[in-house]
């Protein structure tokens, strides 16, 4: 892993001894340390992309940054690059500019749909750029026996990944009732780690079961629902990841936890980040401001997001700027807000004030990437029917916005009840027509329809509609467009698509720049909420959860609805 790391020759050592000179002397720093959290007043050597020493020497190049905030490069500890829609070049171009030099991923996302070819696809279109990338083995393809997936991720797979020179470690663990029951396959993927890390996903695990989830090797968790619940992980020796991307939130509610007890084995991620909300408020940076709001000091939610977050996913050349490390490191003339004057990535400077200047090497997604979405046939209002009648009881998914889990709720039906929406899951790897119907209170679409292929973690056809006639027809509109794009995510009123976001790199992605993406997704966002009546402030990528089977209560795939708790298919009508 990272195999270049430390392996320093001794004309190197010359420049840190300041015997020879350095490439480029960064004067009159402020500079953040995160292992001891204080400001230190210095010169900063910079030599082979590697700082190599503090203080005044012989330079080539000298740049005074006249007391100017020096911060390493920030690290996200788990996120998934599928979920911001972006190839990958496009997303290193559109994070580099806020300040974020290195990521954590997990390509489950990618594994769900095309497998190892995907996943091994990524990792080569990463290779060459400015960016250090760490990519985890999925190790929960599918996250459960009631998903459908385009493709399996095995042991084979996982051992496959691991032995890139940038595999760091086993993906979140998503099917812990399996973990926690010893099952032998889940236990022999999380072997395969070795001494890798191995990242958890457990909400609501406390007492005995999260003991047993532990004593399997599971060593971190970004799923935590209550301040308790961080608790009881932080002090058994969990490390636990403060999250905020677009629907899923729980840094601010879970800050206490660092305002009490402190930093340690705490680091911040991102998870699920939109498009648009990149463009707007950034990635890391992002978090870092929630934080602050939140009440953690600027030195403490740093600290997670550089030296915290390279310590545990063993990026030991990254997190400092120090002699010895790589020169990842952001230059601020004002700590108001996160938007570095200048970004340097191994000592080159890769943007500034919030544009890149680095040319990205940029490698094409393959017609394998593409023509993953497939459908038995086209269609119609018919195919979103329900055996439900008036009067009967059924179960409901009521939706929990900035949130993954799920309420369940025994409503008596009427038809065209207005604030109830219908929701519906087709499966679409594999043709085979399969289709789970539910329905939805809190999502809010008092008209119109939207559909998406992104939808966790199989990735299967989704669609939301008003609970009318004419809302099904626009369920069968936008899911058949969203089809003949290839893939992607539309919204439809009265038989008209209003808009849509093109995702044809396996209906996930798209190699477009952030700028146009993020308008489109925008877009498409403010019609669902302005036009279709929803109050949701990420209403594409809440939908996108809904199909989520390991996070509790209930929640819908194409095999039906999934009570989390009892790990099981229930009925939707009750009784």
């Amino acid at each position: 892993m990272f195999e270049d790391y430390r392996r320093h020759s001794s004309a190197l050592l010359a420049k840190a001894r300041g015997d020879a000179p350095c490439d480029l002397l960064l004067q009159n720093a402020r500079l953040f340390v995160g292992t001891t959290k204080e400001w230190i007043h210095t010169d900063i050597a910079i030599a082979d992309g590697t700082v190599v020493g503090w203080g005044t020497r012989e330079a080539i190049d000298t740049l005074d940054l006249d007391g100017a905030w020096v911060i390493p490069g920030f690290i996200d500890a788990h996120m998934h690059i599928e979920s911001t829609k972006l190839w990958i070049p496009n997303f290193v171009a559109a994070v580099l500019p806020w300040g974020t030099t290195a990521v954590a991923n997990d390509p489950h996302e990618m594994a769900n749909v095309l497998g190892r070819q995907g996943v091994l696809a990524m990792i080569d279109a990463a290779q060459g750029l400015p960016f250090t990338f760490g990519f985890s083995a999925s190790s929960c393809v599918p996250a459960s026996q009631f998903e459908s997936p385009g493709a399996l991720f095995d042991l084979e797979d996982i051992r496959t990944i691991l032995a890139q020179p940038n595999g760091i470690g086993l993906a979140e663990v998503m099917n812990f009732p399996g973990v926690i029951a010893g099952d032998p396959d889940l236990l022999a993927k999380i072997a395969a780690a070795g001494s890798r890390r191995v990242d958890g996903h457990a909400p609501g695990i406390t007492g005995r079961a999260l003991d047993a989830y532990l004593c399997a090797g599971v060593e971190s968790d970004h799923e935590m629902l209550s301040y308790d619940e961080v608790v009881e992980k932080r002090r058994k020796g969990m490390w636990v990841f403060l999250r905020h991307g677009s629907a899923s939130q729980n840094l601010a509610h879970l800050a206490k936890t660092v305002i009490e007890s402190g930093t340690s084995r705490v680091a911040l991620c991102s998870d699920d980040r939109e498009p648009d909300l990149i463009v707007s408020r950034g990635h890391v940076n992002h978090c870092i401001e929630v934080a602050r709001e939140a009440g953690i000091t600027l030195e403490d939610a740093l600290t997670m997001a550089t030296v915290n977050a390279a310590e545990y996913h063993g990026f030991r050349h990254l997190g400092l700027v120090a002699p010895g490390y790589q020169a990842d490191l952001n230059v601020y003339t004002s700590m108001e807000t996160l938007v570095p004057e200048i970004v340097f990535q191994r000592g080159q400077v890769v943007a500034r004030r919030g544009a890149l200047t680095a040319t990205l090497h940029h490698v094409e997604p393959s017609t394998a990437l593409l023509g993953t979405v497939h459908l038995k046939e086209p269609l119609d209002a018919n195919a979103f029917r329900t055996q439900v009648l008036p009067g009967q009881t059924i179960r409901v998914i009521r939706v929990v916005e900035h949130s993954l889990g799920t309420g369940s709720e025994l409503v008596t039906f009427t038809n065209d009840d207005p604030t109830l929406n219908q929701l519906s899951v087709i499966e679409r790897h594999r043709a085979t027509g399969r289709r789970g119907h539910g329905y939805l209170l809190g999502f809010g679409l008092a008209r119109g329809a939207i559909a998406s292929t992104v939808a966790h973690d199989a990735h299967n056809l989704m669609v939301v509609g008003a609970n009318t006639e004419q809302g099904r027809q626009d369920m069968a509109t936008a899911a058949n467009h969203v089809a003949s794009i290839g893939g992607g995510q539309a919204v439809c009123l009265n038989g008209e698509i209003l808009a849509e976001v093109p995702l044809p790199i396996a209906g996930l992605m798209a190699d477009v720049p952030v700028a146009a993406l993020g308008q489109q997704v925008a877009s498409a966002q403010n019609i669902v909420r302005q036009t279709l009546g929803s109050s949701l402030e990420a209403p594409f990528m809440t939908l996108s959860f809904l199909g989520l089977s390991v996070i509790p209560s209930l929640k819908l795939t194409d095999r039906g609805l999934i009570d989390v708790e009892r790990f099981a298919v229930t009925p939707l009508i009750v009784g």
